[in-house]
């Protein structure tokens, strides 16, 4: 077998071995619920698991930032080791010269350099204007570089383009926070609505069966000729009125039951509807946090660890790198080569003069004369960078400005659930004691009626305190990033 057919074999096998055996795949990695949720009291810790670990919107932003990481992948491969072959052979005419080359290029990220090394083998005879392609005949090894020495020595489109991925990276990283931060508030938030219109039912329950209990002791006395018949039917009134408040609740409980399914799911992300009988005790709505317990954190802490100011210092990051990019692009082009070969063996039918070693170094230039490509892009890449600083100040004093709400409603909710309990314990006493003088004569039944509304409408309004405390809380455990509160630790 000729020399040149050797080669033509061996560089074959070399570049199919190169090639990649199959392709990375990036998968997102989904974790699955452990365990059903129970039939017994639904607890916030549940609810919370539940949609930390269904949520369509939380399972996007993972797919989203396996999106991101496989652009980052993408990106690098501007610097995979590249292999090339070249062969070629007279079949029939004057000349017999046949010819092979295999070489490598490995670009490198500093000064936009890139090194080569090349083997080529040639065998026969060729016309003198293809002279060059002669080696002797155990052929010519070759290795160089290049080096950038103006436009892309400290940046070019490839380390941009790198950088800009991993950024994006970090930003969709910073996206899944951001979305899992937004949905777990919603989802305490209608947990605790849920919890806080189930007590509500029970009030109107309660109010409903009083007055029923009292319409048949009226009906008995009405026979008798103990009590004017007007007295039933004013109790009846109530009777309507209060099932009508009875029924206005559960209609509303109703309705944040299926709010509170669309974030209660199962494994295969099926929406949950919780029932009444999953309502846990009355108790767990009445635990609301210690003001100065929440007061300890730093207020430059919890700003500058907020995800929006993050994703901004991330994007500023992003628009320099751009605008370092397009003030690359001014500058002219200059580059610096470098190039050894030898040949080895006897010497070739090219003759003595291939039989040596060479070193060759060279520059090439090169510059658009009026540039106004290049000068358009950075003056874009420039107002970028400025609008991202403006909305970052706007976007930080925005965030100052809702924790600061957020700390205001948190302390007079405190404060108002605390003046609810008081007014509940009020009621209920003129509950107890008008009570007492209606059975000893002395009370009208009218007050009776209006003292039980009145400390169902306390209670009602306890309810509702509390219910904004948690609201309230849910808000500054989101604003605060406190991931265990979040069931996201």
């Amino acid at each position: 077998m000729r020399p040149f057919s050797r080669l033509c074999a061996g560089l074959t096998a070399m570049l199919v071995i190169g090639q990649p055996l199959s392709a990375q795949n990036i998968e997102s990695v989904g974790v699955p619920l452990e365990e059903q949720l129970s039939t017994g009291p639904l607890l916030p810790e549940s609810v919370l698991r539940s949609s930390a670990l269904t949520f369509p919107s939380i399972l996007e932003s993972f797919e989203r930032e396996a999106a991101a990481r496989s652009d980052q992948l993408a990106a690098d491969g501007a610097f995979d080791l590249i292999l090339e072959g070249e062969a070629y052979d007279r079949v029939t005419g004057t000349f017999s010269g046949g010819y092979a080359e295999v070489g490598a290029r490995q670009p490198i990220a500093a000064m936009g350099a890139e090194v080569f090394g090349s083997y080529r083998l040639s065998d026969g005879t060729f016309p003198i204007y293809e002279n060059i392609f002669n080696t002797n005949q155990a052929g010519e090894f070759k290795i160089g570089g290049l080096l950038s020495l103006l436009r892309d020595r400290r940046i070019d489109e490839r380390r941009f383009n790198v950088r800009d991925t991993q950024l994006a990276r970090d930003q969709a990283r910073l996206d899944v926070l951001l979305v899992q931060l937004k949905v777990q508030h919603e989802a305490l938030s209608a947990y605790w609505r849920w919890v806080a219109l189930g007590q509500e039912i029970a009030v109107y329950e309660e109010l409903l069966e009083i007055a029923e209990a009292r319409a048949i002791g009226l009906a008995r006395q009405v026979r008798e000729g103990a009590t004017p018949r007007i007295a039933l039917t004013e109790n009846e009134q109530n009777v309507i009125r209060r099932r009508t408040l009875l029924t206005e609740a559960q209609r509303n409980f109703q309705t944040a039951a299926t709010s509170l399914s669309f974030y209660l799911r199962d494994n295969n992300g099926n929406l949950i509807v919780p029932t009444r009988a999953q309502l846990p005790a009355s108790e767990i709505l009445d635990r609301l946090p210690d003001m100065q317990a929440l007061l300890t954190a730093q207020r430059s802490d919890l700003l500058a660890n907020r995800p929006e100011l993050q994703n901004f210092r991330i994007a500023l990051e992003r628009a320099q790198n751009k605008v370092a990019l397009r003030e690359n692009d001014l500058q002219p082009q200059l580059e610096l080569k470098a190039e050894l070969s030898r040949d080895f063996g006897a010497i070739g039918d090219g003759g003595p003069t291939f039989d040596s070693t060479d070193t060759v170094v060279g520059v090439t230039f090169s510059v658009p004369l009026q540039r106004r490509t290049a000068q358009g892009r950075l003056r874009r890449a420039e107002a970028e960078l400025r609008e991202i600083e403006m909305r970052e100040r706007r976007i930080a004093d925005q965030i100052s400005v809702e924790l600061d709400n957020i700390l205001t409603t948190l302390n007079a909710s405190l404060r108002l659930a605390n003046l609810a309990e008081n007014e509940v314990e009020q009621a209920n006493a003129m509950v107890t004691a008008e009570r007492k003088r209606f059975r000893l004569g002395a009370g009208d039944f009218f007050l009776v009626n209006l003292r039980e509304e009145s400390a169902a409408t306390a209670q009602i309004r306890k309810i509702r305190a509390n219910l904004n405390g948690k609201m309230a809380e849910a808000s500054y455990n989101a604003a605060t990033m406190d991931l265990k509160a979040l069931g996201l630790e």
